[in-house]
């Protein structure tokens, strides 16, 4: 009997020495809202493996040319677009759509800070954000190193250099957009819940880690995460190809159907909704959307029905900058010579002098059936020749840090 009860007292002894050892080995796992901080050069949970690196020189480093960064870009450009957006954008859909975005939920969630939903949408691959803790040595400087590479120019003009940042996003261990959407989720305030896999089949359905959706699908992440208040909400990111043979042989907008009516936001979009070779896509953010923000590189007025929007220009229309010739609409400079001030630049005129936007307002369906201006199937209207006055003269890019800036 005495051994029984031995072995009892060992068992139970064991086992409560195996639960008190539980969160120490859950500790141990490195989740991706420490990831996040610590690439955001935020400090992680105490209890993060991330923490002792926050002590590595590189780190700290970091972390101060961030801190810097983003306090200047919150007062120069968020905090004003986010009391644009609260001033002008009064019933947000759930749903953002943002259109060739690149990894740019900064100013997504600027915009469109209500938002439950967000949808972006551009070539560059997600990747992937290995554990930190385990790269060689030196490993984690040059990762740091190459994030705030591939951020330079949309910390500084509020868009990213497409060249520069296709060669970052595919250099080192740490590649694609999902490091970048980490950094914006964390600078935003947000906290990561979870991250997936997800790709869209031909039909439109999403599959979330290893299910198989078939050939030509449409691959991205999804991100649960939640702000300040605790509500969760989603953002997608997938890598597609949003040109007409593009869209047309994956299910992306099929998929964006089952959350739409959204809003949608167009800034320095090279000018490719001015192309016959989008149509389909400029179609249907013109067909399924209630609000549209953008910037001159976006949908040309001539594709807007006058008789479905309402226009409301601000800033000032310079006309588009030297490497897009030909893309100056006259139109557009009319709609302008009436817009309200604005005080913040964006697009590729980033700064706040000679930057437009433009907020187009769905109005109520007058049971009319008529469609926009313009389908997919219609030719694009030529670029309407400039009368004078002509468009100023183009502003040369800027370099600033080595860095030169498109997209």
């Amino acid at each position: 009997m005495n051994m029984f009860w031995s072995r009892r007292v060992l068992a139970l002894a064991v086992a409560m020495s195996f639960v008190a050892i539980l969160p120490a080995r859950a500790a141990d796992a490195v989740t991706a809202d420490d990831t996040a901080k610590f690439l955001a050069g935020m400090m992680p949970a105490a209890d993060s493996p991330l923490t002792p690196l926050t002590r590595d020189p590189s780190w700290q480093r970091h972390a101060r040319f961030f801190d810097t960064a983003f306090a200047q870009l919150e007062a120069r450009q968020l905090a004003k677009i986010r009391a644009w957006s609260d001033t002008n954008l009064a019933a947000p859909k759930p749903t953002m759509f943002y259109m060739f975005s690149g990894p740019d939920f900064l100013y997504a969630n600027a915009f469109y800070p209500k938002a439950s939903t967000y949808v972006l949408s551009a070539l560059e691959p997600p990747g992937s954000v290995p554990d930190l803790t385990k790269l060689p040595r030196g490993g984690v400087g040059a990762a740091l190193y190459n994030v705030e590479r591939s951020l330079s120019s949309i910390l500084s003009f509020s868009f990213f250099i497409t060249k520069q940042m296709k060669a970052d996003l595919h250099a080192g261990q740490i590649s694609g957009t999902l490091p970048i959407l980490y950094v914006f989720l964390a600078r935003s305030g947000k906290t990561i819940k979870s991250v997936s896999p997800v790709a869209i089949d031909d039909q439109g359905a999403a599959h979330l880690g290893n299910e198989n959706p078939g050939p030509n699908a449409a691959r991205g992440a999804r991100i649960i995460f939640a702000g300040s208040d605790g509500a969760e909400k989603t953002l997608y990111y997938f890598s597609t190809d949003l040109s007409n043979s593009g869209v047309k042989a994956s299910g992306f907008l099929k998929f964006c159907s089952t959350l739409a009516p959204g809003n949608s936001l167009i800034k320095s979009a090279s000018y490719l909704l001015h192309s016959g070779n989008f149509t389909t896509v400029r179609d249907y953010i013109l067909a399924n959307s209630a609000t549209i923000v953008q910037d001159d590189s976006g949908i040309p007025l001539a594709y807007y029905s006058p008789k479905k929007w309402r226009f409301f220009p601000f800033g000032r229309y310079a006309g588009p900058i030297g490497e897009f010739p030909g893309r100056y609409q006259e139109s557009y400079a009319e709609l302008f010579r009436r817009a309200q001030p604005m005080d913040f630049g964006i697009g590729y005129r980033w700064r706040s002098h000679e930057s437009n936007l433009l907020l187009s307002v769905r109005l109520p369906d007058d049971g009319s059936g008529a469609g926009e201006a313009t389908s997919s199937t219609d030719a694009p209207p030529p670029p309407p020749r400039p009368r004078k006055p002509r468009p100023p003269a183009p502003v040369q890019p800027q370099q600033r840090g080595g860095f030169f800036f498109w997209r």
